[in-house]
């Protein structure tokens, strides 16, 4: 079993590469490998593209062990075991109606002789070039060598000529991705040359400016991924998009113990229960872990698992029944969790292009499917999903966390983070440059110790208009009153990419935003904005009223609650929201409670009441008010 590769700062190194090259550079690299071994230089370029958006990330691997442009992946670098959501003592489930589950810390110790073939192309382009494996992981000009060296290899496997012509590579660009399986392996390639179709060009996180040219005429010859002889995956129970590589591992839903059952409910969504939101995750294991932990039924489940060194998505639960992710369980009733293998502490620990695109696609059909909007009040992180009373906000998760991209994500999705309004307008939408953004984090290694400067999608909040200024205070989180910290994993003054706020004031380079019931403050320089204009529909307290709770789950009132199903308490959360202050209004939802604590599902039912709630964005986290508390203000 391959453990966690939760891999350390001190093995994420920069090159110790001294000459500083010019901002061609990189493009010459491709330019020469590709001529060395006779690679398609459109080829070379796409591949890499689909891996790292031709990225160095200083040297660091990534979720999988996979180093530079190409992605050559050596896994024995830094091994480490950290099971799925071992931490912080969450509840996934989120419903006090049942006792919560225990968490499971006994993954298997790895056999590095038993590693696959994906998670050890390093060593096999090291093989094929006789350049060292060290300079493979921190030179990029060597490891584009060692994957020119790959593609050329597999082209000569296949019983293809290398050929000049980008089209007769489909087969090996398919071997490239390293997948077990032709239809992840065909998807693979399918992007590959949807890359070489569009033509991007952008400047690499290390200053270097990279384009390929577009060829819209390129058609692939399919036929030369006929004999890979890969194993055909289970699909005929997925729920995905035909552009996604779907396998169907089922999380089991088994009795045990007295009176005990698991790792999810049976549900009839969306008859039952409207879907409402999809919750973007991240493992904190490894792929066979996280696989390993979702078939235990003492353990919790959520919908699809998404692999980072080609994209391939396995589902776990059929869409119309209740995974335990999320921690609050309104929000699993009502939502779909989608789990991406990778780590929220190790910042260079970066994610792939190919997940990226794998997941958006997945998000934008289930999108489709449940008619949910395409924002971030909706495609929420598990950092997002707020704590259900009081005495469970510490122990929410934090991931995906800061180093997410949710920009290029967003853009994946079709729904770029655009102005809708000019640079005064009363609502912004949080958008700082992801690469450029790179505010200091502690405690991704050790309790206090920097993390490695990354770029990121969060800004910090201030109590006033200055970088000196101490952060905002969260009261869920702190309730003796301490300020809020620059750790990683606390959220408790940060805004994110593609969330909205209502302003509420301006002071030069900085603006302050309704946050958590009070001012909150960002720099937000016209020269680089960190957000632009949004018009967006906001709510305030209904008038007469000094302030207005707020709560972590919409449920019913008392009265809604027939004989045998226990009232669940309509706990208000720590914070207020007070007169004279606005949050952006998102989703208006009946209360509503999905009893299931048996494992006979006949007695499962759903309870419905007349209360009506409104989601906000409330702090880093979204929140619910009730509708009878606030007046919507039109945009």
């Amino acid at each position: 079993m391959v453990a966690a590769l939760l891999l350390t700062l001190g093995s994420a190194a920069p090159s110790a590469t001294a000459e500083r090259p010019g901002p061609d550079a990189l493009q010459r690299d491709f330019a020469a490998a590709a001529a060395e071994y006779s690679v398609p230089e459109s080829v070379l370029l796409a591949v890499s593209y689909l891996q790292s958006r031709w990225d160095g990330h200083g040297g660091a691997p990534s979720v999988t062990g996979g180093y530079g442009p190409m992605h050559l992946t050596d896994a024995r670098a830094a091994l480490a075991d950290a099971p799925h959501h071992s931490h912080e003592g969450e509840d996934p489930r989120g419903d006090t109606a049942r006792p919560v589950p225990a968490p499971r810390v006994d993954a298997d110790v790895p056999d590095l002789s038993a590693l696959p073939a994906r998670l050890r192309t390093l060593e096999r382009a090291a093989a094929l070039t006789g350049i060292p494996a060290e300079r493979l992981r921190t030179s990029p000009g060597a490891n584009i060598r060692g994957g020119a060296a790959l593609l050329a290899d597999a082209q000569r496997k296949l019983g293809q000529e290398p050929s000049a012509d980008p089209a007769d590579w489909y087969g090996a660009v398919a071997r490239f991705s390293g997948a077990d399986d032709t239809a992840t392996a065909r998807t693979f390639a399918d992007d590959v040359y949807d890359v070489i179709r569009s033509g991007p060009a952008r400047v690499t996180d290390s200053g270097q400016r990279v384009a390929l040219a577009a060829d819209s005429a390129v058609r692939p010859d399919t036929a030369t991924a006929a004999g890979l002889g890969l194993r055909t995956v289970d699909a005929d129970l997925t729920e995905c998009p035909r552009s996604v590589a779907c396998e169907w591992i089922p999380a089991p839903y088994e009795e045990f113990g007295e009176g005990d059952y698991g790792n999810h409910d049976k549900a009839q969504r969306p008859g039952s229960q409207s879907v409402d939101y999809i919750v973007i995750h991240d493992t904190e294991a490894s792929w066979d872990t996280t696989l390993q932990l979702v078939q235990d039924p003492e353990y919790v489940s959520w919908q699809y698992s998404l692999r980072s060194s080609d994209g391939h998505v396995a589902q776990h639960l059929r869409l119309k029944d209740v995974g335990w992710h999320a921690g609050n369980w309104f929000v699993n009733a009502k939502s779909i969790g989608l789990e991406h293998e990778g780590f929220l502490v190790n910042p260079d620990a970066w994610y792939t292009e190919a997940m990226y695109r794998t997941s958006a696609r997945l998000v934008r059909y289930l999108a489709h499917r449940y008619d949910i909007p395409l924002d971030r009040q909706h495609i929420i992180g598990h950092d997002n999903v707020p704590g259900t009373v009081p005495s469970t906000i510490p122990g929410m998760h934090t991931d995906p966390g800061p180093y997410w991209d949710w920009a290029h994500y967003f853009t994946l999705l079709g729904r770029s983070f655009v102005p809708t309004a000019g640079p005064g307008a009363a609502v912004v939408t949080i958008r700082p440059d992801y690469g450029s953004h790179r505010p200091a984090y502690t405690s991704c290694a050790k309790p206090a110790d920097a993390c490695a400067p990354h770029g990121s999608g969060a800004v910090r909040l201030h109590t006033a208009p200055e970088a000196s200024a101490p952060l905002v205070k969260d009261a869920g989180l702190r309730p003796d009153g301490a300020d809020s910290t620059d750790g990683v994993n606390d959220t408790g003054a940060r805004a994110s990419t593609g969330q909205q706020y209502a302003v509420a004031e301006r002071r030069g380079d900085w603006t302050a935003i309704w946050y958590l019931g009070q001012k909150a403050w960002f720099h937000n320089p016209r020269s680089q904005p960190t957000a632009v204009g949004a018009r967006a529909a906001v709510l305030t307290p209904r008038e007469g009223l000094v302030e207005v709770p707020v709560y972590g789950r919409a449920y019913p009132e008392a009265s809604a609650y027939p004989a045998g199903v226990p009232v669940q308490a309509v706990t208000p959360l720590p914070y207020k929201l007070l007169a004279g202050q606005r949050y952006v209004a998102g989703e208006r939802t009946p209360g509503e409670y999905y009893y299931a604590t048996t494992y006979d599902t006949s007695g499962h039912t759903v309870v419905r009441g007349q209360e009506v709630y409104y989601e906000i964005q409330f702090g880093h986290r979204v929140a619910f008010v009730k509708a009878a508390d606030v007046r919507v203000l039109s945009r």
